[in-house]
């Protein structure tokens, strides 16, 4: 079952297309696997719809998301910090919506695309599938992918964890989105499956771990700072692996 989800304001900037390119892959790839997003999505976008003709007002979905409620930015946040996304709001909208499956008059449903990553396959999201994934490269059981998505400061990834690796404690010196594809990881607060939509900043301190192992989609818009052990001595070189 997912329990984080993108907060009311964050669904509307999506619908908008306000919302910087990386970040709208990310929650497009939430909506794809999240039912109850996906009638969230569907709401606002008949609501910008009926404002358009001038019908209703566009108003925002009732406060029915994450638990980490106070940890992720208002719909404004983007503005002081990021350009805004080169995704117009029709590919946002079209990027997330459910595939359509083949019809009697054999209409064919949009192929499933899956990679492998240390012997473990999964299934691309629709959103990642116009987006170059470059090669794999490994460290010990982590292995990560750099997208090719050109949007300023920020980074892409597909980061895969091998069963019983973890990432070394640290925090953040912006923002970091994961989206929890496949398998299931835990950290300081608390466990995460496929589907979850987590945002951490630098308010927050975490050593994910994973006895199952997992692939999730990232986006960093900054180094991460590690803050234990002889894994800070890793620190200088930050801004270049994160």
């Amino acid at each position: 079952m997912i329990k984080f989800h993108p907060e009311a304001p964050m669904l509307l900037s999506f619908v908008a297309g306000t919302l910087p390119a990386s970040v709208s892959v990310i929650i497009a790839s939430h909506v794809e696997m999240c039912s109850h997003c996906q009638q969230e999505v569907q709401q606002l976008t008949e609501q910008a719809a009926n404002a358009c003709f001038g019908e209703s007002p566009v108003t925002s979905m009732t406060d029915t998301h994450s638990e980490r409620v106070d940890d992720e930015p208002s719909a404004f946040d983007f503005e002081d910090e990021l350009d805004s996304s080169e995704l117009s709001m029709l590919e946002a909208i079209t990027a997330a919506l459910p595939e359509i499956p083949p019809t009697e008059n054999g209409v064919a449903a949009v192929e499933d695309k899956e990679i492998e990553v240390s012997g473990v396959r999964f299934k691309v999201p629709r959103a990642l599938r116009s987006i170059e994934i470059r090669q794999f490269q490994g460290l010990g059981k982590l292995s990560r992918s750099r997208l090719s998505l050109e949007d300023g400061a920020l980074r892409t990834s597909l980061l895969h964890i091998d069963k019983g690796g973890s990432v070394p404690t640290h925090t953040h010196k912006g923002f970091e989105v994961t989206l929890l594809l496949q398998g299931s990881f835990e950290d300081e607060m608390g466990t995460y499956h496929a589907g979850d939509f987590i945002w951490l900043d630098g308010k927050h301190t975490h050593q994910p771990v994973t006895k199952t192992g997992c692939v999730c989609l990232t986006v960093s818009s900054d180094a991460i700072r590690f803050t234990k052990g002889v894994s800070q001595l890793l620190n200088p070189i930050g801004q270049f692996i994160y």
